[in-house]
């Protein structure tokens, strides 16, 4: 007998959109997103020079910290550079975008999907990588973080509100507790005026 399939070996035998995975897919089936992956590969380890030059400056955060990938897969697109933050991806539009109409139809899907795309030419990058730079992080400023903050920020609810004579610790003596203290579990909580 041989080792037990996972969903992703299951959605490639029936070539049906994987389950998981940095939210890629949108109805891409797996198979075709393999494909995409491996494109991504060989895209990154031969970029233009453009693309050199540019992600010398997005790399490792330098751009007002903002991290940013390159080659990312998303959909059924491969985004030169996305920031997933901000939701922001960077077209570097040179030899290969040739068709105007092409470039805007797919535009149009990366916007339907909640992306900010902005294009800049091979000729800005290699002449003016410092002013694309400066308009990049001006929109990033702009635009709004993708997630929200996390619904559920502690388990004690730290941060949340400060204690007060009416609210009791929770059994374990750390934070505010989830509901009332049962006799002989937790120490009673007594205000400092009480205290003689």
């Amino acid at each position: 007998m041989g080792k037990p399939l996972t969903s992703r070996d299951g959605a490639r035998i029936n070539d049906t959109p994987p389950l998981q995975g940095r939210g890629r897919g949108w109805g891409v089936s797996a198979g075709k997103l393999d494909q995409l992956s491996a494109r991504a590969g060989q895209m990154r380890k031969g970029p233009t020079a453009p693309e050199k030059r540019l992600w010398a400056h997005l790399s490792r955060s330098q751009l007002g910290g903002y991290k940013f990938r390159r080659q990312a897969v998303i959909g059924n697109a491969i985004a030169d550079f996305l920031c997933p933050q901000k939701g922001l991806i960077v077209e570097v539009d040179g030899d290969t975008h040739g068709d105007p109409a092409a470039d805007a139809r797919r535009t149009a899907h990366l916007e339907a999907l909640g992306y900010h795309v902005v294009r800049v030419t091979n000729d800005d990058v290699m002449q003016n990588v410092e002013g694309v730079c400066e308009m990049l992080l001006a929109r990033l400023d702009a635009l709004p973080m993708r997630r929200a903050p996390h619904p559920n920020p502690s388990p004690e609810g730290e941060g949340l509100q400060e204690r007060t004579a009416f609210q009791s610790p929770a059994p374990s003596g750390e934070g505010l507790g989830v509901g009332p203290v049962r006799a002989g579990t937790a120490d009673r909580f007594v205000p400092k005026e009480s205290v003689t």
